[in-house]
């Protein structure tokens, strides 16, 4: 497909919309897609940074007078040009577009129905101000994000909600087993302090002043900030002034690796909440502007972070961080629970279907309590129970029971395939860490979607999903079907009984 994606940074907007565009465009790449860029330059804006990564930049239309916003919702100032106006810069130097991705909060249903009567592509919208959309696909990546917030849906849409889609780079999928090691808390925590590309009321030297007043077990802090930040040089003399306990960071490449080495995060909410999510690191979140505010709310909701307003960060840091600490190992593990990293693969899934008409696309989700009478039903059915290597049909109790222990297990992946085509969730695919031996794969479809290829499907999403570890599937002999599923799918049979898949040996990204 030939691919546009359209965002924007800037002072006021941030770098966040661009730089997850980026990982989502590096991936597509890979894909054999087409992909470029539509931004308008401004003071802030990354341009040059994405035509550094070998992307084409289409730019926009400037105003012919530059506004201010008026307040960090002010998202019609962020867009700085009517909304026709910004529609119109970007159709005329576009010609043969299939797919257009929008990620912009100033940007609304009105440009898209534009858009696609100009262009006649199809757009995939990321947001998460839960507003009406004119596009075949949404993705809100908010924490505990439900699709029945969206009440102006039409038939044909398709609403990827909750944070195991967030568009995280590949490196945090790949370094999250590591993360799941335990590890003990140590008497002076490392800290990382990133409060994203701008900064603009300086909440990072606020942070620095307070864990100053520090005096036993002070952490040793990291602190990432873009030279692009207003307020870069007093953050830089902080710094310099107190070499012996921070250290600051332009930039970084592999941001997954700098959070795997601190314990604690101090930051703005946002895409970065999913990031340190999924590697386990507990935070203290500073909302930044209003459309964090949600965000913010939800990972307090459940315990996975604790948030400091903006005008107490002197206040209440220290009070926090001591808390924090107390709760640490439990806030790890919840945070371990919110995101598994693999949402960018997601994603992409759904982008190579979007012009699909196979009847048999599948998503693999990860499952919740919610999906845990579903399951048991189809525990319960003959036709899973002929071929299960456990013939006994279970109890409601052990069941329940039993999948609550397995959903709270981090290095095991719960999966329910649900058909794109249909928008039901039509069977299951577990995979179960053992020590020292692949990874154990369970899988069963419901019996009325038997024989349509649905099964072949996921087992191709497990290999985009996971392709760097080992798995393992035990069939019954006289399961015909299901060993001609393996072998048609490469998996090498060992054992009569037994299929295994190596490592696709995946490259680090």
């Amino acid at each position: 497909m030939n691919i546009v994606i359209r965002a924007d940074a800037s002072n006021y907007i941030g770098s966040g919309h661009i730089m997850r565009c980026l990982v989502l465009a590096a991936n597509l790449i890979k894909k054999g897609h087409q992909v470029s860029f539509a931004s308008r330059p401004q003071q802030g804006d990354l341009i040059d940074f994405v035509r550094q990564k070998e992307f084409e930049v289409k730019e926009l239309i400037c105003p012919y007078k530059w506004k201010t916003p008026k307040d960090s919702a002010d998202y019609a100032a962020w867009l700085q040009v009517s909304w026709q106006e910004d529609a119109d810069s970007l159709i005329k130097q576009c010609e043969r577009i299939d797919l257009i991705i929008v990620d912009h909060y100033g940007l609304n249903i009105e440009w898209e129905l534009y858009i696609k009567k100009h262009l006649s592509c199809k757009i995939f919208a990321i947001d998460d101000l839960v507003r009406e959309h004119h596009a075949e696909v949404i993705l809100d990546q908010t924490l505990l994000r439900n699709v029945s917030e969206y009440k102006h849906l039409t038939a044909d849409q398709v609403i990827l909600a909750g944070c195991h889609f967030a568009l995280l780079n590949p490196y945090f999928s790949y370094y999250r087993s590591t993360a799941l090691l335990s590890k003990d808390l140590p008497l002076q925590p490392r800290v990382l302090i990133s409060m994203g590309g701008i900064d603009q009321p300086n909440a990072t030297l606020q942070s620095l002043e307070a864990l100053a007043l520090i005096t036993i077990n002070k952490p040793f802090v990291t602190v990432l900030l873009s030279s692009r930040a207003p307020h870069y040089k007093s953050v830089i003399n902080f710094c310099t002034r107190n070499n012996n306990w921070v250290k600051h960071i332009n930039f970084v490449d592999n941001m997954a690796e700098l959070m795997l080495d601190h314990d604690i995060a101090i930051g703005a909410p946002g895409t970065t909440s999913w990031e340190r999510a999924c590697l386990g690191l507990p935070s203290l979140i500073i909302p930044l502007a209003d459309n964090q505010k949600t965000i913010s709310e939800r990972l307090v909701k459940v315990g996975a972070a604790i948030q400091i307003p903006l005008n107490t960060i002197k206040a209440d840091l220290l009070t926090s961080y001591s808390l924090l600490l107390k709760q640490w190992d439990e806030m790890k593990s919840i945070n371990l629970s919110l995101c598994d990293g693999l949402g960018l693969f997601r994603v992409i899934d759904y982008i190579e279907n979007i012009n699909s008409n196979l009847s048999n696309s599948v998503i693999l989700k990860p499952a919740t309590e919610l999906n845990i009478q579903q399951v048991f039903d189809w525990q319960l059915l003959p036709e899973t129970r002929k071929y299960a290597l456990t013939k006994e049909t279970p109890t409601w109790e052990t069941h329940e029971q039993w999948m609550k222990a397995k959903l709270k297990k981090h290095e095991d992946y719960f999966y329910i395939i649900e058909s794109l085509h249909l928008g039901l969730n039509i069977g299951v695919l577990r995979l179960d860490k053992r020590d020292d031996q692949p990874y154990l794969l369970s899988l069963f479809i419901d019996p009325n979607y038997f024989g349509q290829g649905y099964a072949k499907k996921a087992l191709k999403s497990i290999d985009s999903l996971h392709p760097n570890i080992d798995i393992q599937a035990v069939v019954l002999t006289e399961n015909i079907a299901s060993q001609r599923l393996f072998t048609s799918a490469k998996y090498e049979q060992v054992a009569v009984d037994t299929f295994i898949r190596s490592s696709l040996q995946r490259e680090k990204i």
